[in-house]
C-alpha cells in the first residue's frame, strides 16, 4: 500500500512534540464537562490550560501526603 498509509506530520504535530503537548481523552460527566467549559469561558482562560493547572495541584498534593 505504500505511502498512503504512512501517517502525515503536520506543522501542528511537529509543534506538539516540542512543546511536550499531547491529545488525551477521558469521559467526564456530560453536565460537568459543560460547566467546566463555560467556567473557562468566563474566566478568559483555555481548558487545556486549566486542566493542567488543576492536574499539577492535585499531583503535588498526593506527593506531598507520601
Amino acid at each position: 500500500m505504500g505511502n498512503n498509509d504512512e501517517k502525515k506530520i503536520r506543522p501542528q504535530d511537529k509543534w506538539d512534540k516540542k512543546a511536550g503537548v499531547a491529545a488525551k481523552t477521558y469521559k467526564v460527566n456530560a453536565e460537568t464537562a459543560e460547566e467546566f467549559k463555560e467556567a473557562c469561558k468566563a474566566a478568559g482562560i483555555s481548558m487545556g490550560t486549566q486542566l493542567s493547572k488543576m492536574m499539577r495541584e492535585f499531583i503535588d498534593d498526593v506527593n506531598q501526603r507520601e
